[in-house]
Order: C-alpha cells, then structure tokens, then sequence
C-alpha cells in the first residue's frame, strides 16, 4: 500500500502532526499560569472574591491543557529513537543536555507545585499557595527558555564541534544556550504565548457577556484580556520584526522563501503581499507587490539590494510556498490582534467595553486566532529551515532513521486516530468548562475574616463546583 512513499517525508510528517497538537497546549498553559498568578496575587492584595473565583474558574482548565500538553509532549521524544535516530546520535551530545535541564529545572518544578496549586489553597494557607502558584509559572517559563534553546541552536548553531564520530559536541555551553537566534525567539514565543491566552481569556469573557453583560466575573477576564491584547500585540510585532532582521542576517535563505525572493533585487526589493509561489519554474505567479517596500522594512533603506533564491543551489531551497504562505498567515494573525486591542481601548474610552455586542462578537472570533498565529509560526520556521535539520550542517534525509516506509506510514495512522480522538474528546471538555459562566460573587473576604468563614471553597472544591453546574 505505501510501496514508493519517501520514508523521510512520512517521518517529517508524523513529527510535524504530533508537534501541531503538543505546541498549542504549553503556548496555551505558559500564559495561563502566568494569569493564575496574577489572579492569586491581586485576590491576596485586594481580597476581592471576584479574582478567587477566577482563578479557581481557570484552575481547571489550566490542570486539563497542562496534562494534555504533557502526554503529547511524550510521544514526541520518543520519535528521535525510532524515526530521527541519527540525528539523535550526532545532535545528542548537545541536545540532549538541553532537554535534560527542562526536565530538572522545569518540569520538576511544575510537577512539584502543582499538586499544592491545584488542591493545597486550605491547606497550606493562602501565601504559600500563592508561592506554589507562582512556582508552576516559573516553571512554564522556564521550561521554554530550554526548549527554545535546543531548537534555536538547530537554527543558529555555535559554540559546538565535531568528534571523530562526527557528532556535535559542546565547546563552549555559553554561545550553544545563548546562540544567536535564541533572545529573539525566547521573547517573540512568550509574547504569543500570552497573546494566546489573552485572547482565550478574553474570548470566553466576551461569550459570556454576550448573553449577561452585568456579570462581575466576565466583566474582570474581558478587561484584563483586552488590556492584554492592546499592550501587547504592538510588543509582539516589534520583536517579530527585530526577529525577522536576525533571521536575515543567520538564516537568509528562510527570509527569501518567506518574502517569496525568487529573483534578486539590486535596486531596493518589492514587498510581496500575495502571490502564488512556483517553485518548480522558480518564480512568483499572479504577485501583488508594493514596489522597495521590502527592503525598507528589512534593510532600512528603499534601494538596499537583497539577494534571492537564484544565488542559492535549488538543492537547498526551502519548501517556498508553505513557507511564504505560513508566514503570512501568522502575519495577518498579528493584525487582526492589534485591532482588536485598539478597538477594545476605543470602546475603554467611550465607555462601552462590557456593552459592545461588535467587540465582543468579534473577541469571540478571534479565540483560535493566537493558536493560529503559533502554528503558523512554527510551520514558517522549521520549513524554512530545510533541507537542514541542524542548519547548513546536518541535513534532513542524513536525520532519519533507516525504515522502511510502510512502518512509519503505520505509526502515522496510528497517532492520527488515536489523537483525533483523545484530544478531539479533551478539547471539547475544555470548551464545555469555559461554557459555565464563573461564580457571580463580587467583594471577598476582608483581611481578618478567614477564607472559609467568608464562604471561599478550596480551589479543588470550587473548580468541581464550576464543573457540575
């Protein structure tokens, strides 16, 4: 049946599907955690009930994405044994060490937590648990402080050298953690992890004001959310396009495939809005472009010249139409974010944020938008990073495992089916939690009444109270 398939393409595949699943849960989990702090921390400094209800109202969705973001976590290590088992012998001594250090660091430090954070709120008292709190999101962060180092050395490798082996060893552990691309990568990944949540948060918020707009709750996620998105989507277009400047100088053949550079350009570099990308004949069909627009934003200057793909060897070309259509994708993601956080200030201002049916219609709308914007993301950087797995050092077909294709064609289906059907079930467990409004309470306790006396369950209590009404 898959007699004449490329076992490379099936494994790329097969990796690439499991990866879409995992990302969309830690992008998700590294900015809710951060938003429990927050909660905790405002509910401890100003002892309004409305913060503790949030934060037990999202406590439960957090521990749900943050489980399923470890189980597919899993499954993806596995896959450099059995598919990628060369590139784990001649990456292992670097990366391995790497992976190694999230899990001591950060994983131990989620997992370590967050049995206090989820079910220790009347045990261990209120500023512990806040400790506890905060712990789980440190450690989410840090977390992806080391995985984005791991992949941010395959983009931008230093600091490395070869054994006789032919394996990447570390000579300088400095300049492999902090390559060239990692600052850049780290701050333009948390930015959108935040986004993702915000726009989740605010999502939710804007459904449910939708049907009540006096509820306390919705009203206080909707704000936050909103003040996310008008602050921070700006942020996040600056350090794409710091990003972007950085990928131009280490990667330049990423940036021709994502600006869709087919030909060079001595006298200033069009800016390509749409087109279709032949690869085959090495040209842009049906292109709508803004004349020297292009190198402005990338060389700051109108008559800058920019290479193209026809100084490159077409044996090292990136996949340009996957490559030119994501980026645009995660680009029109980031507008549409900084609309809607200029609109939600416009509505601020006039007064109208909780009782404008348009914003909050569009709020809901935009809910997937930041899940898109990372796949998106994350497609336009490990496409435009081939054919190399370690870039311009270790190709993709040199990575593979020797199998046949049909076993890896098998797996594939596998993984499909089983996940399909595993996260398609959690996912809609997820949507039916963020479907039950919070609890409608406003003002909580004052400083000298205790928690349970002024009628605030423990977050395990309050998060299965949220669950069965």
């Amino acid at each position: 049946m898959f007699e004449g398939w490329d076992a490379v393409v099936l494994a790329r595949a097969q990796f690439a599907f499991t990866m879409s699943f995992h990302i969309v849960f830690p992008a998700f989990s590294i900015g809710l955690a951060s938003y429990l702090a927050v909660l905790e921390a405002l509910w401890l400094w100003t002892r309004r009930e409305v913060y503790i209800n949030l934060f037990n109202y999202w406590l439960k969705i957090f521990a749900v994405a943050f489980g399923m973001g470890v189980v597919s976590g899993i499954v993806m290590s596995y896959q450099f044994g059995t598919n990628w088992s060369a590139f784990s012998d001649k990456t292992g001594p670097v990366i391995g060490p790497l992976m190694a250090y999230e899990v001591l660091t950060a994983f131990f430090l989620e997992a370590g937590f967050l049995g206090v954070m989820l079910f220790g709120l009347d045990r261990v008292g209120p500023r512990l648990h806040f400790f506890a709190t905060l712990m789980v999101a440190v450690g989410t962060l840090i977390s992806a402080f080391w995985i984005l180092s791991a992949n941010s050395w395959m983009q931008t490798p230093t600091g490395h050298a070869l054994n006789a082996e032919g394996q990447f060893i570390a000579v300088d552990w400095f300049k492999v953690i902090f390559n060239p691309s990692f600052p850049y990568r780290l701050v333009h990944m948390v930015l959108a992890a935040y986004l993702t949540t915000a726009l989740v948060v605010g999502a939710v918020g804007a459904w449910h004001l939708l049907r009540d707009p006096h509820l306390a709750g919705p009203r206080v996620m909707f704000s936050m959310a909103m003040w996310m998105a008008t602050i921070v989507a700006p942020l996040q277009i600056l350090a794409g396009d710091q990003h972007g400047l950085n990928t131009l100088e280490h990667q330049p053949v990423k940036i021709m495939a994502m600006e869709g550079h087919f030909q060079s350009h001595k006298d200033g570099a069009p800016l390509i809005l749409f087109g279709w990308p032949n690869q085959a004949a090495g040209r842009m069909d049906y292109a709508i472009e803004v004349p020297k627009l292009g190198s402005l934003i990338l060389k700051h200057s109108l008559d800058a010249p920019m290479a193209g793909l026809d100084t490159v060897p077409r044996e090292n070309w990136p996949p340009v139409p996957i490559t030119f259509w994501s980026f645009r994708i995660m680009v029109g993601m980031g507008l549409l974010m900084m609309g809607l956080g200029l609109l939600s200030l416009l509505m601020r201002f006039r007064g109208t944020l909780y009782n404008s049916r348009p914003l909050h219609m569009f709020a809901v709308a935009m809910a997937p938008s930041g899940f898109i914007a990372v796949l998106a993301g994350w497609i336009t950087t490990e496409t435009g990073r081939q054919p190399y797995t370690v870039y311009g050092l270790l190709r993709t077909v040199d990575s593979a495992s020797p199998l046949a294709a049909p076993a890896v064609a098998s797996s594939l289906i596998a993984f499909i089916i089983v996940y399909f059907v595993v996260f398609t079930a959690g996912v809609i467990y997820l949507l039916r939690l963020m479907a039950q409004p919070p609890h409608h309470g406003e003002e909580g306790p004052r400083s000298d009444v205790p928690a349970r006396a002024a009628g605030i369950t423990p977050a395990a209590g309050a998060v299965a109270e949220g669950a069965a009404r």
